[in-house]
């Protein structure tokens, strides 16, 4: 194994990567992960830990990856030549996947009692861990401190996600998918700290207006654009403040975010975040109206007829964008017909710098959906569209571009 090592490291083409699997049932995945990671341009080596067999064969890693999988801190033949060092030194990236709260633990204590957290210790590679556990164990105090100490660390955590799980549950605790663990990677080695010392306000999620203590407006926002554009900003080296109305996903690792439930709300903590904003991002699916008046008791359905009087919200993007001394104001438009031309509209009512306008009558795109696709239009007049890409590559190349146009004014 050293001499095939050693005669890659020659090989700057490719981006050298240790993929750790510990025992998690989301260790099926592995296999799809590798995949998209070779797809993405990483060459890509598996340790398997003991238990990480037990869900998934080192023969089909094997398979997929080309070469060998290790799995024992003592086999002689790799050890001749202390191999599980020139592992360590070849890699230029680990990613621990799925990462159980075990394997979580030991990597904050400094253990090393297995191979892959053995490599771990003595590799100068940078480290990204994917959470994959039963969403009462991501949520206990412990695992949640031992989160934080990694990140304190610069490990950079991906995930987990809501939904549910193999045990029955609902909630936080589910791995990424494997094709957005591999989008984050690629993201984060075509990172060029662009928005370093910059400060980038985001909003995200659906708002909701309450009818009474049951009943609310609202809309199919799941908040995931968001979320990928605080976590494209915050690779970029980026300050970012969240604001996000109710959705059903994790807080992204070294973001500050804040929860809201309605427009006011947003408003109200978006007037105390944009202080010194270089930034504004407003990806929020943001509801028009709001009742008059809501009922303090529930409403009984005691009429064929309700009518329901509602008042125009105040227009955040209006507002940031009306402010002396604002930040570079950017919208989101989602439309259903006549795309370009209500997004121009909107881009000069509100007085905008960028607009991202997207279709969201194309059947698996948009609201709720893993994939966009974005029309751009900034306040000179120039377009761009962006092909359909996931969230997650769509928020870097919206990066890139608002940096570009900042630049350049």
């Amino acid at each position: 194994m050293s001499e095939k090592i050693e005669s890659e490291k020659t090989n700057h083409l490719q981006k050298k990567l240790v993929l750790g699997i510990t025992g998690g049932i989301a260790a099926y995945k592995c296999a799809d992960l590798v995949r998209r990671l070779k797809e993405r341009g990483f060459e890509v080596r598996v340790v398997m830990t003991v238990s990480a067999a037990k869900f998934i064969t080192p023969v089909t890693l094997q398979a997929v990856s080309g070469y060998p999988v290790h799995q024992d801190l003592f086999d002689a033949e790799m050890e001749a030549s202390m191999g599980h060092i020139e592992l360590a030194r070849w890699a230029d990236y680990i990613l621990v996947a799925p990462a159980t709260a075990n394997t979580i633990s030991k990597l904050v204590h400094g253990k090393a009692d297995n191979l892959l957290t053995t490599l771990i210790l003595a590799s100068r590679a940078s480290l990204l861990v994917a959470p994959a556990m039963n969403q009462q164990m991501w949520a206990n105090t412990v695992t949640q401190n031992n989160i934080r100490v990694l990140e304190s660390s610069e490990v950079i955590i991906l995930g987990p996600e809501e939904g549910e799980q193999a045990c029955g549950d609902l909630g936080a605790g589910r791995m990424m998918e494997p094709v957005d663990i591999a989008n984050q990677l690629l993201m984060l080695v075509n990172k060029r700290n662009i928005l370093a010392n910059k400060k980038v306000v985001i909003t995200a999620g659906p708002t909701v207006e309450a009818i009474d203590p049951v009943r609310y407006i609202s809309n199919h926002s799941s908040g995931k654009m968001g979320f990928a554009l605080a976590r494209a900003a915050r690779l970029e080296g980026a300050e970012v403040e969240l604001v996000s109305g109710p959705v059903a996903l994790c807080e992204p690792a070294g973001v500050n975010m804040t929860r809201v439930t309605s427009a006011a709300e947003m408003l109200e903590v978006v007037k105390q975040k944009i202080k010194n904003a270089d930034i504004f991002i407003g990806c929020a699916a943001v509801a028009d109206y709001t009742p008059v008046e809501v009922a303090s008791q529930k409403i009984k359905k005691n009429q064929e007829l309700m009518n329901i009087q509602l008042k125009k919200n105040s227009d955040i993007l209006t507002w940031v964008a009306s402010q002396e001394g604002r930040p570079y104001v950017v919208g989101f438009a989602a439309e259903s017909q006549n795309i370009k031309e209500f997004a121009r509209k909107k881009l000069e009512n509100k007085k905008l710098d960028l607009i991202c306008a997207n279709d969201i009558s194309c059947q698996n795109m948009g609201f709720n959906s893993e994939n966009n696709q974005l029309f751009l239009i900034d306040c000179c007049g120039v377009e761009k569209q962006l092909s359909v890409a996931s969230k997650i590559v769509l928020a870097q190349q919206v990066i890139q571009e608002i940096e570009l146009r900042m630049k350049t004014d």
